[in-house]
């Protein structure tokens, strides 16, 4: 039996048929809609290299089934950036050197926003900790990933201060 269902996968609206009801989302974004910036790790929700955004929260995408999520807004870490201006996380993960060999980092990146949009990030380094530990960095870059958060957070309170005052 085939399924259809509605996705917005980075502002683009898609029809998708599906043969199997068990098809998650993360190997729907990976091999249907060629999207393989969200990384297939443990495949059971323990590492989170497969983070993306639904409906503006942060969810493991190895765990959801896409039929689940019919008519959701789901934001991978291709649809981030604006061009070639990178989303402000993704410059401090440069400029912080919030990475190393890159595997984890799509997921720790999409995982970020969510918890700035979350309003969970704040400066507090353990509070970020606490709030990222859900992604695992199997080259211990921790350190550097918790600096482009704080980076991240303190340059958008910074953008909103401007825009209001």
């Amino acid at each position: 039996m085939i399924h259809s269902i509605s996705l917005t996968v980075n502002g683009a609206r898609r029809e998708i048929e599906l043969n199997d009801p068990r098809v998650t989302l993360l190997d729907l974004l990976r091999e249907r809609l060629q999207l393989t910036g969200t990384k297939k790790g443990c495949d059971r929700g323990q590492c989170g290299a497969c983070t993306i955004l639904v409906d503006g929260k942060r969810i493991n995408s190895c765990l959801a089934l896409a039929i689940s999520h019919d008519g959701a807004e789901i934001v991978t870490i291709e649809g981030i950036a604006r061009g070639d201006q990178l989303h402000p996380v993704q410059a401090a993960f440069i400029a912080c050197d919030g990475f190393q060999c890159g595997f984890c980092t799509p997921g720790q990146i999409m995982s970020a926003i969510g918890l700035m949009c979350e309003d969970q990030a704040g400066d507090d380094p353990e509070r970020i900790r606490e709030g990222m530990s859900g992604n695992l960095c199997r080259c211990g870059a921790y350190a550097g990933i918790v600096d482009a958060v704080l980076e991240a957070q303190a340059s958008q309170t910074e953008d909103k201060q401007r825009r209001s005052a």
